[in-house]
């Protein structure tokens, strides 16, 4: 009978997390790769300067002093979340009662100092 619960339990290798180093190389590539598109638009503003109407230079340098701000916000999330909520401290852990412990301290639940009870 122990051996029929063992083999019902089957764990799902597609739910593990995205390994940390292939993380960071995707990340570290999708920077590169916004850099990149930032070059190139500082470049195509410094030589298209006087050859297209002025709105199209304006948006390359836009262009130019935004993404590196973009790039830097993609390239700092962290790692991706997962669906499921795991609670981060098994209520087992906390002890008996802790439940049951109150810590509204609104002036109705305060003692009165005169008669030592509630108000």
């Amino acid at each position: 009978m122990r051996s029929r619960r063992r083999e019902s339990e089957v764990h799902s290798i597609t739910a593990a997390p995205e390994p940390l180093a292939q993380d960071v190389a995707r990340r570290q590539r999708r920077y590169l790769v916004q850099m990149g598109i930032r070059l190139v638009c500082f470049l195509l503003t410094i030589v298209t300067w006087s050859h297209v109407p002025l709105w199209i230079s304006l948006v390359l340098v836009s262009a130019t002093v935004v993404l590196p701000y973009v790039a830097v916000i993609f390239a700092n999330a962290g790692r991706e979340r997962r669906d499921e909520l795991e609670p981060f401290v098994d209520p087992r852990e906390i002890g008996p009662g802790a439940s049951s412990l109150r810590l509204d301290t609104s002036p109705d639940t305060r003692p009165d100092p005169a008669d030592g009870g509630p108000r």
